[in-house]
């Protein structure tokens, strides 16, 4: 189980009076998260911040708060997002379609923050380019192996249109192996060499290993790439996918890859075709 399961349970669809202001106060936020969401009494709940609001072409009426929940468990900071939707004096955290079964929770995410394009994660294209796309991603995900080169082949031939920026997000539950591949690629992108974070969305290794000296041997082998263990156990460069990893989560982003076009969820993944044409 994980740690947020620990912390926290799923709303059900149900609903508690508020008032009727499309954005309740913080007083009723924290009310309604204590009753509905956070059921473990070992967390303190020490505050609700509304991030963002949005509203959805289906729901009518409806306004979406994505919120930051501040909790402290076992004596530690927790920062985890909630959402929540609120019309006519009610509030609940799950909107199901009846016909289709889509819970509109996953058809809704943040708005990329200005802040998120920063140097450190732009790999192809032009600061300045015209669309910015944003990427989390996991290089032995399927379908990031199907996908992600094509963006990044987008960019580089379009640097004035596409500006490409990159999350890792290593699934580690399913790819065991890429705890050490994006390591490896952060420090590649840290010397300048692009190409090798192209390269590893080819590689074929067992998503199960965990040797770091045979992943470390494949990668030279396929990639022509050399680095030490001791590059990648550094502080710093384990700091940098943690930070990815809590931006994924500020994002409610669980799963790979994960797009954005110009600060919106691109949830069928090919937007920037059709900005390169």
């Amino acid at each position: 189980m994980s740690l947020m399961s620990k912390l926290l349970t799923s709303t059900v669809i149900a609903s508690i009076a508020l008032n009727a202001n499309p954005v309740p106060d913080n007083k009723t936020l924290i009310k309604y998260v204590k009753r509905n969401i956070v059921k473990n009494p070992q967390v303190k709940l020490d505050g609700v911040t509304v991030i963002e609001t949005k509203t959805h072409k289906d729901l009518p009426g409806w306004t979406i708060l994505l919120t930051t929940m501040d909790l402290t468990y076992q004596k530690k900071e927790v920062h985890a997002p909630e959402m929540m939707f609120v019309k006519d004096g009610l509030i609940t955290g799950h909107l199901v379609n009846q016909k289709t079964g889509n819970d509109y929770r996953n058809e809704i995410k943040p708005t990329v923050p200005e802040s998120m394009y920063d140097k450190e994660h732009l790999l192809f294209g032009n600061k300045d380019a015209k669309h910015k796309v944003l990427i989390f991603s996991d290089p032995q995900c399927p379908f990031c192996m199907e996908l992600i080169p094509q963006i990044f082949k987008a960019a580089k031939e379009n640097p004035t249109k596409l500006a490409v920026y990159y999350y890792h997000l290593p699934l580690l539950r399913i790819h065991p192996v890429s705890d050490v591949l994006t390591r490896v690629m952060h420090v590649a992108q840290h010397e300048g060499k692009m190409d090798v974070l192209e390269k590893l969305y080819s590689l074929k290794i067992n998503p199960q290993e965990k040797d770091v000296k045979k992943i470390l041997a494949a990668v030279k082998k396929h990639a022509n790439y050399s680095v030490t263990a001791a590059q990648i156990d550094d502080k710093k460069v384990k700091a940098a996918i943690k930070a990815d990893a809590d931006a994924a989560g500020k994002m409610m982003v669980s799963g790979t890859p994960t797009i954005y076009i110009d600060g919106e969820w691109d949830k069928m993944r090919n937007g920037y075709e059709k900005l390169v044409k």
